[in-house]
């Protein structure tokens, strides 16, 4: 059974950064791809990050060269630094491990 556990969302001042961190257990982490989405109050979940297996990622164009995804193979981690935050990063946001397992969400408010 693989679980995701999320952390490191809050409330931060427009301009501000935050990093979120997802842990996963079980052992298929390293050899699959990992994302970040997010969902905000009636809108549809967008993608906001994604890393391949090997290390290749892509970013939703809201976020391009702002928000930045790594992982930790050895920890099981996936980390998403979020710089120049605005008030509509305001969302959920949840971590992926492909093919279908989903952390519980983690919120992000910008203030402006």
């Amino acid at each position: 059974q693989v679980q995701l556990v999320e952390s490191g969302g809050g409330l931060v001042q427009a301009g501000g950064s935050l990093t979120l961190s997802c842990t996963a257990s079980g052992n298929i982490f390293s050899i699959n791809a990992v994302g970040w989405f997010r969902q905000a109050p009636g809108k549809d979940r967008e993608l906001v990050a994604v890393m391949t297996s090997s290390g290749s990622a892509d970013y939703g164009g809201s976020v391009k060269g702002r928000f930045s995804i790594s992982r930790d193979n050895a920890k099981n981690t996936v980390s998403l630094q979020m710089n120049n935050l605005k008030p509509e990063d305001t969302s959920v946001y949840y971590c992926l491990l492909y093919p279908h397992y989903w952390g519980q969400g983690t919120q992000v408010t910008v203030s402006a």
